[in-house]
Order: C-alpha cells, then structure tokens, then sequence
C-alpha cells in the first residue's frame, strides 16, 4: 500500500494474558501488519505484561483505573497516522488492519469507522443470534441517541488528527463505557460510517454468569446521562442539523472524494 497512513492499534489490558496473547498472535498474521501495536496494561497482576513483551508489543502501563483512562493512554501513546482499537478477547481477520486502512484512504472526511463482530467462543447455536441481539440492541438505543453511528470499541479505528482534537473533552470515569464516551465526543467534529470489510471475532463473556450484564446497562445509561442536557437528543439532533447547513454552505471543510484506483463500492 503505497504512501500509506501509519498504523497504531491500541489494546487495553487488564489480567488478560491468554487472550491477550490470542489477539497479538491474530496481528501478527494481519495481510497489512500495524506499524506499532500498543498494549496498555492498566494494573495487571497476571502475566499480560510479559505477553505484550514477548508479541514485541510496545507496553504502556496506565495506573488510573478503568477502561476509559486506559484507552485514552493508549491513543496519547499512539504515534500513528489512525489508531485502531480492539480488545484483548478480540481476533481480528487477517484483513482488519488492511480492510481499515483502505476505508480511511478512500473516505478522506470520516473520522472514524465501526465495524461488528461475531462470537467466536459459547454455544454454537447462540453465537449468531446473541452477537445480533448484542449489537442490535447497542445500536437501537444509541443511533436515537447520539443522531449517528455509536462507536464499538472491540472493532473500531479513528485518526489521530481527531483524537486530538477532542481529548481534553473526553470523560476517564471507569464507570463509563469508553466508546459510547468518544462517539459523543467525535460525532461532534466529524463523521462516524460503519465498516462492514472489518471483520472481527469477540469472546461471549459479557453473557457469561457472573460478568455483571446489568452493570454494563447501567454504565451505559451513565454514560448517557452525564451528557445531560447538553446532549439531550432533540438538542444535539437540532445542533448537528444547524452544523450540516451551515457546512454545506460555506462548502466543505474535508476533501471527501474517493482517492484515485480506490474501489469504495463496500463502503458505507
């Protein structure tokens, strides 16, 4: 890939060492290899230090608790043109890095792309329904919400240039979901398109007993609600239909046209 954007994918960590090593290996076989991978161990007592070590990850060690705080490490880390971001239970097709890279070329005015994902592990005959009820779900509530796409943070990539711009607005409370979080943020700025070429096998354990589902409901609605009022619907919907008229006006600030010999057909 000629005059290619650089590549950071960042992974947050915590007592995850065989599955971390399980995506690192999954990297590894990527058809377009990351130009850094970035895991940030965010207080492991388990061996997934030694693990990013030893997949000749570069390690960044985030003491404030929580995933939010730990991401945010990584994308500060990040020396990348776009930061990709999944989790340490997640297997990327050998195509993800690539697949992500093509759609930021030809899309010049995204800022991020969302892909969806597929349960690799559980009973077979509920992988597909439970992942479709999953992120179905996740998307009902928050499109209304948010007026666009809501980000996934097991299959996402945004660009640095965008992360920056919206980093001191970000929330680092570990009782927040992180990508609900960012796409309030960056939706804002710039454009969000689901990825459908980015395909990306998770682990079931937010349905496994003891993993708190209703804990992770709960951290959504908080993260809805500290938006509050600012980003009540009806006002954020009105606000971003007063930016799109407005831009559309005085012309658009991003190049948005396919780069030449770039076939854009599979994306949305």
């Amino acid at each position: 890939m000629p005059n290619a954007a650089r590549i950071s994918v960042v992974i947050p960590v915590k007592d995850d060492d065989t599955e971390l090593a399980r995506c690192l290996r999954a990297l590894a076989r990527q058809t377009v290899p990351a130009d850094e991978v970035i895991v940030v161990d965010n207080g492991s007592t388990d061996a997934s230090a030694d693990v990013a070590r030893a997949f000749g990850a570069r390690l960044v060690r985030c003491e404030a608790p929580g995933i939010p705080a730990a991401s945010a490490a990584g994308y500060d880390a990040a020396e990348g043109d776009l930061i990709l971001r999944l989790d340490a239970d997640c297997v990327p097709d050998e195509s993800w890095t690539a697949a992500m890279a093509v759609a930021f070329a030809a899309r010049r005015g995204v800022a991020a792309f969302t892909g969806a994902a597929r349960f690799i592990d559980g009973p077979a005959l509920l992988r597909t329904p439970l992942a479709t009820l999953y992120l179905g779900t996740y998307a009902a509530v928050m499109i209304p919400t948010l007026g666009h796409l809501p980000l996934f943070g097991s299959n996402m990539g945004l660009r640095r240039a965008a992360w920056l711009g919206i980093r001191s607005s970000v929330h680092l409370d570990a009782e927040l979901h992180d990508d609900m979080d960012l796409a309030f943020h960056l939706g804002e700025r710039g454009r969000i398109r689901h990825l459908s070429g980015a395909r990306m096998g998770i682990s079931m354990r937010p349905f496994a007993p003891g993993q708190a589902f209703g804990r992770r409901a709960a951290r959504g609605l908080r993260t809805v609600l500290v938006h509050f009022p600012h980003d009540f619907p009806p006002v954020r919907w009105t606000r971003r239909l007063l930016r799109g008229v407005r831009r559309r006006v005085a012309g658009r600030r991003y190049d948005t046209r396919p780069s030449p010999g770039l076939d854009t057909r599979s994306h949305r």
